[in-house]
């Protein structure tokens, strides 16, 4: 469970969120939008521990500030829009960096990482990659890596930013059908930021709409995802269609 309270982020003495409040419980997967400088990237960050803020943070029940980093990694994984992977690294050691929390100082990983190396390749396709170069993989694949990499980190919370933003469309569909397959399969919470309104729509249990860094609208995608507030919120005229799993947001002139 993750619990925000009065989240506040300042980025070079500028407010970037301003006192986001948020609950997302075991199991559920929330998804945060918003217009560009929304905020939505600094509150996932500030949640995941890796930004300053200003407020309170738990996670399952612990306070995030009281948790040491070794504890705060095994409990939740942060999947970043771009992240940054060394020239040459192969899928392999990419994934096992998952493992780090787990290694002592000094240490070599033992056979129960490797272990769960093995088992988070397995669980995305990964296997015959292993030994592939991550800047000769495609996008979705290196996006499969990933989620490989936070999956061997043994966290039952992701943290999921921009998770398809370079991805195709059937990439798109293929990777977050993997998350929402892992989170039946291993009871894993997903909180994320998205762009793209109906695929969000189609995979949230609940959205949180920010603008300003505040919550101006929070509720199913049907509640959220309506052609006034994303009018008013996204400053854009737009249709929407009611879909079989969720609203469609299509950009009308």
């Amino acid at each position: 469970m993750i619990t925000v309270r009065g989240l506040r982020v300042l980025l070079g003495g500028t407010v970037i969120v301003d006192g986001l409040d948020l609950d997302v419980a075991d199991g559920e997967w929330v998804t945060i939008i918003g217009p560009n400088g929304a905020g939505k990237s600094t509150a996932l960050r500030a949640i995941g521990g890796l930004l300053p803020f200003h407020g309170d943070i738990s996670l399952g029940g612990t306070a995030l500030d009281r948790l040491p980093r070794r504890e705060r990694a095994r409990t939740v994984a942060t999947v970043a829009q771009s992240p940054v992977v060394p020239p040459g690294m192969l899928v392999f050691d990419y994934v096992l960096l998952g493992r780090t929390p787990y290694v002592p100082a000094l240490g070599r990983e033992s056979a129960s990482d490797l272990a769960a190396v093995d088992e988070a390749l397995v669980a995305l396709d990964l296997v015959d990659m292993r030994a592939r170069r991550l800047d000769t993989l495609s996008g979705g694949e290196r996006q499969r890596v990933f989620l490989a990499r936070a999956l061997a980190q043994g966290a039952r919370t992701l943290l999921l930013d921009e998770p398809t933003s370079a991805l195709d469309i059937g990439h798109q569909q293929e990777v977050l059908d993997l998350v929402d397959r892992l989170r039946g399969e291993r009871g894993l919470t997903v909180l994320a930021t998205m762009h793209d309104l109906s695929i969000a729509g189609e995979y949230a249990d609940r959205m949180v709409l920010l603008d300003g860094g505040r919550v101006v609208a929070a509720g199913t995608a049907r509640e959220v995802l309506t052609q006034e507030l994303l009018a008013k919120h996204y400053r854009v005229r737009v249709k929407v269609i009611d879909g079989e799993q969720g609203p469609l947001v299509v950009p009308v002139r």
